[in-house]
């Protein structure tokens, strides 16, 4: 019985032992194996010999990927692809793929959503730099020891401060990017043509749920990042400050666990109308036995979208310094340098660029990784194949596991 709602289909079987419902290859039955004519077709000879009569009929695939016929042939069998990604267990190089054809296939909705999202939240971030943030004082290289290590803390302190509401708007737009990408990316595995209106009109009744978990999951990982250090905070002096590194260590690495095994719960929560903490537990149970693949590849899209931002803001960065003059010579006369409105307005066109490729390449590896692991352990392969209308899939089909009533 299925315990996935909502994109699940009936035919789903459960993720709790892999490949259930998924057929296995069959072992030699011992002594009952079959006997060999005597008569062979000469060596090297692949097909055999013409021979008159009628000819038999055309062999059976064998099922392949979830059972699915997908073809038969000597080499690998073809799957069917009828959107972004082939449907049957993904490679790295092909989940990315699937992100950036999504992309390229629904550019005019993907960059509607994210270049929206983007601007409003690069417009915001703008003014709060420029009127609410306060600057990092300057540090003065004449002062005592004493009064260094000050500046340095007040420094500290108010770049968390600045850190703070950009952790915020970075939120609301994961919130809002998640919520509108994620039915996007799950109509371009079918091949279905999708416009705003209609993706609008899947997310808009998992609002609610979302926001909670998307405001939950951090809070989780700040909650174990407190506990680690809280020891070392009581504790004080050298011997507090060892604990709190250590402390600190531990839980960041608890932390970064729990992040990759929640990982998958966004998709969860959006498309089988899961609630927040049964997203959670459908994440962990998908997650389960794929840690560590799943934190390679989440890793390597952090580091391929890092890398893009950067090539793509750094000369905006650049230009943003040469237009605006009385920064950079503060920057080289070693000051705080105070950014005019020519800095912010030329860096943020560049930071909502950025920002309109990343989204969607982030969201779409999410959610190909949420359809592989469900493709890998309950053959959801199959039931997207129906979904699409990909001949050979319907009722009766050879590795149809439909329940009939």
């Amino acid at each position: 019985m299925n315990d996935s709602p909502g994109w699940a289909s009936p035919g789903s079987s459960p993720s709790d032992d892999q490949g259930a419902g998924t057929p296995q290859p069959t072992p030699g039955d011992g002594g009952n194996a079959p006997k060999w004519s005597e008569n062979q077709p000469p060596a090297g000879q692949w097909s055999p010999p013409a021979a008159p009569g009628p000819a038999g009929p055309p062999p059976t695939p064998a099922p392949a990927w979830g059972g699915g016929p997908y073809g038969g042939g000597w080499g690998r069998p073809a799957a069917p692809k009828p959107g972004v990604i082939p449907l049957r267990p993904l490679g790295v190089g092909e989940i990315l793929d699937g992100a950036v054809s999504t992309l390229r296939t629904h550019w005019r909705t993907v960059l509607g959503v994210t270049l929206t999202v983007s601007v409003v939240v690069q417009f915001v971030e703008t003014l709060l730099q420029r009127y609410v943030l306060p600057r990092p004082p300057e540090v003065d290289p004449n002062a005592t020891p004493s009064e260094q290590l000050e500046q340095v803390g007040e420094s500290l302190q108010a770049t968390m401060v600045a850190t703070v509401p950009s952790m915020l708007l970075g939120l609301i737009a994961t919130f809002i990017v998640t919520a509108l990408l994620t039915f996007v990316i799950s109509r371009s595995v079918l091949g279905r043509p999708v416009t705003l209106p209609e993706v609008w009109r899947e997310a808009r009744p998992r609002l609610a749920p979302l926001l909670g978990l998307t405001l939950l999951v951090p809070l989780i990982a700040v909650a174990v990042v407190a506990v680690g250090v809280l020891p070392g905070l009581l504790v004080g002096s050298a011997a507090g400050a060892g604990l709190v590194f250590l402390g600190g260590v531990a839980a960041s690495i608890v932390s970064v666990w729990l992040l990759v095994r929640f990982s998958l719960a966004y998709s969860a929560l959006m498309l089988e109308r899961q609630g927040v903490m049964a997203s959670l537990r459908r994440s962990a149970k998908l997650v389960k036995g794929s840690w560590w693949r799943i934190f390679g590849i989440l890793l390597l899209t952090a580091l391929l979208t890092l890398v893009v931002a950067l090539i793509i803001t750094l000369p905006f960065t650049f230009l943003a310094y040469a237009v605006d003059g009385d920064g950079l010579s503060d920057l080289f006369a070693g000051k705080t340098p105070e950014f005019g409105w020519p800095f912010l307005i030329i860096s943020g066109i560049g930071a909502v660029i950025a920002s309109a490729i990343m989204y969607p390449i982030s969201a779409g590896v999410t959610v190909l990784l949420y359809v592989d692991q469900r493709i890998r352990r309950e053959a959801l392969d199959l039931e997207l194949a129906r979904a699409a209308g990909v001949p050979g899939y319907g009722p009766g089909a050879p590795g149809d596991t439909t329940p009939r009533s």
